[in-house]
């Protein structure tokens, strides 16, 4: 489990088939082989440590579903090491299993801050609510509004300075994870009508 406030900005360092070496001074400090770290919102196992470089191995279930396969060495990506008893839930509650990948359409320059415009893929804009959580390439977000299958976050200047989204532009794609309650919910509620049919 993770919080979706991220650590550091990492960066791809090599890039197989099957695999991923990424340096992160921070996370990989105290990391070992077995642990979860959150790449961009994707839940990894960590493989080996070198320094301050670990390794991940990513199957293709992965990358059919994540856009971690367009990764390429010296791309910056989001890193967050799994929430323990003791973390502060600064964010919300995130598992690091992307729902899906959209894109951002466009972003507005404000005084203080930048709004962005995403687009969600099909079937995830049910479990989405104006002043709700979602998380995007690991960031734990609040919706500012949403219309049909686009939405819209304010990213103040420390997220922008700390994160990869600071660094994407209309086009790039982003990994989403709707808020898990909603799901939970969902599937209660569809389980008790069809008891009651």
């Amino acid at each position: 489990m993770f919080t979706g406030i991220v650590e550091e900005l990492g960066e791809i360092v090599a890039v197989d088939p099957a695999r991923l070496g990424i340096r992160g001074r921070t996370v990989a400090s105290d990391a070992k082989h077995g642990d979860s770290i959150a790449v961009n919102g994707v839940c990894l196992t960590v493989t080996d440590v070198d320094g301050d470089v670990f390794g991940v191995d990513v199957m293709g279930e992965t990358y059919a579903r994540t856009a971690l396969g367009a990764l390429v060495p010296g791309d910056r990506v989001n890193l967050e090491r799994a929430a323990t008893m003791a973390t502060r839930l600064g964010g919300h509650i995130v598992q690091g299993h992307v729902d899906g990948v959209g894109e951002i359409l466009k972003r507005e320059k404000e005084e203080g801050w930048d709004t962005v415009h995403l687009r969600l893929p099909e079937g995830l804009a049910k479990y989405i609510v104006e002043k709700g959580s979602i998380t995007i390439d690991g960031v734990s977000l609040t919706v500012m509004a949403i219309g049909g299958d686009e939405f819209t976050v304010g990213l103040i200047p420390t997220t922008l300075a700390l994160t990869t989204l600071g660094l994407k532009g209309a086009g790039d794609p982003v990994h989403f994870e709707v808020d898990i309650l909603a799901k939970h919910v969902e599937k209660l509620l569809a389980a008790r009508e069809g008891a009651s049919a």
